[in-house]
């Protein structure tokens, strides 16, 4: 067992997004890696965006992925509590050891004064600070604020000099002297702010490695300030690149909505395999040292080491991931596809004998990315009553040459004397069929497939055939030509 302590620290102001499911997978992996520990911290300040509905749904998305954490609000620690919403008192311990040092000062600045000199500063073309009108207001000042029904909230006092950190990913970086002015700690409410309260929960939670993504760096300033301050140790940073997004146009931008998908539940909910979801995101950054793409958990952990993450945005590729998520849904044993697909057929599934599921749901899987694909799927190939053409195979059913191959086909089925479809026997069929109608490849399978599928892709058509058998593809058949009114 290392001393590594690493943690995910999530604010429940809505759904786990896949940027911060990679920060906590990067986390787990490096705690599982070094023999460390992984911690849950609920950053819970924000109490107007805050909600315990939102902090559930992180936990279950974590659950979901597998990030099991050792340390956490729902199953304790040495360190807790681990909602910083029950550690107020913690921070107004400190926040008062600063003022008496010093350090930090009370702020009777209004939100509507601080606004005015904000909006000044930007019109001038200059960057907004604190102008220190606070800053050195005498105890009878202060007393007459007070008196006058003033709320204060508390500052900190910048420091002089530039700050410097050897980030773990991105190497020396430096911030100079001046790029903040004295900022808020704890507000006018008596709540801590962000980065006050990080700083105490990491110094006191024993946080070895604050590993996180790079919007963070403009708070790492600050925060290098105040553990120095409250002359804290402080823990190595790393800052992770963004994860980006490209758009039908090519643009690409921060990851968001207009990309498709960008939640853990959304995934979860369309019936992605957790582990292809975690392979993907590992992917998003870090690189296998001999370029392996498909690698189990247990893969992932053996292999990662922040040396490997690099310093660029990643593009999370929509193709890509489809890819790798079809191949777990190819591992999956027959057993466990079956009991991962069923869920998505709702009521419906009461229709079909397991023999029928399972067959089917067999057939099927190789074709799809996700698995809530494979219920509409399944009926198109496998349920008379819901056998639709769509209107791509309509046009090319309307060719001369289709029709013949479908007849050619019907032909075939009727002179078999049998139910079920062997391969040979369609093996044979089809020989048939491209010797009668002339026709092969596209021109020979499309027709097929179109008319007893209804549509011009999806599962294996051999499959599908041998599954529906004889008396099945003449159903389809005869609904095909109605539909299509061949003369």
């Amino acid at each position: 067992m290392s001393d590594v302590r690493v943690r995910f620290a999530p604010s429940p102001t809505g759904s786990l997004h896949v940027g911060g499911a990679r920060t906590a997978l990067y986390n787990w992996l490096f705690a599982r890696h070094t023999g460390g520990k992984f911690i849950l911290r609920i950053e819970d300040t924000d109490q107007a965006r805050s909600t315990r509905e939102s902090e559930e749904s992180v936990v279950q998305d974590l659950k979901w992925l597998g990030l099991n954490w050792d340390e956490g609000p729902d199953v304790g620690g040495e360190y807790g509590p681990y909602r910083q919403s029950e550690r107020h008192h913690i921070y107004k311990g400190y926040a008062d050891k600063l003022l008496k040092e010093g350090i930090a000062y009370k702020c009777y600045c209004t939100d509507e004064e601080l606004t005015r000199k904000r909006d000044e500063a930007f019109s001038k073309g200059q960057i907004p600070q604190y102008d220190g009108t606070c800053r050195d207001l005498d105890a009878s000042a202060q007393q007459k604020l007070q008196l006058q029904g003033g709320k204060p909230a508390i500052r900190f006092k910048i420091p002089k000099g530039a700050k410097k950190l050897n980030d773990l990913i991105r190497g020396l970086i430096e911030f100079p002297e001046g790029m903040v002015g004295d900022f808020i700690i704890v507000k006018h409410d008596g709540f801590p702010t962000y980065n006050f309260a990080v700083v105490v929960d990491d110094a006191l939670m024993k946080i070895t490695h604050v590993l996180r993504a790079e919007e963070h760096l403009s708070n790492t300033n600050r925060q290098l300030m105040l553990f120095e301050a409250l002359k804290f140790p402080i823990p190595q940073f790393g800052h992770f690149a963004l994860v980006m997004g490209r758009d039908e146009s090519g643009n690409v931008s921060k990851l968001s909505k207009r990309h498709g998908a960008t939640s853990v539940a959304q995934y979860r909910d369309t019936g992605v395999i957790p582990d292809a979801l975690n392979n993907y995101l590992a992917l998003l950054g870090w690189s296998h040292p001999e370029a392996k793409e498909h690698l189990s958990k247990e893969e992932l952990i053996k292999s990662f080491s922040l040396e490997r993450v690099g310093k660029s945005p990643s593009i999370f590729d929509v193709g890509k991931f489809e890819w790798l998520s079809g191949l777990y849904i190819r591992g999956l044993s027959t057993d466990e596809l079956i009991k991962r697909t069923l869920p998505f057929f709702g009521d419906s599934v009461q229709k079909y004998s397991k023999e029928q599921l399972a067959n089917g749901i067999h057939v099927i899987a190789p074709s799809v990315r996700y698995l809530s694909e494979i219920p509409e799927k399944f009926f198109d190939a496998f349920d008379p009553d819901k056998f639709v053409i769509d209107e791509e195979s309509k046009v090319l059913l309307k060719a001369p040459q289709a029709k013949v191959v479908v007849e050619c086909f019907e032909h075939e089925l009727t002179q078999w004397k049998g139910e079920s479809i062997s391969p040979d026997i369609l093996k044979g069929m089809i020989n048939s069929i491209k010797e009668k109608s002339g026709a092969k490849g596209k021109a020979l399978f499309q027709p097929l497939r179109a008319a007893v599928t209804g549509k011009l892709s999806g599962p294996e058509l051999d499959q599908v055939i041998q599954n529906i058998g004889k008396e099945g593809c003449l159903a389809r058949i005869a609904k095909t030509k109605k539909e299509i009114s061949w003369g």
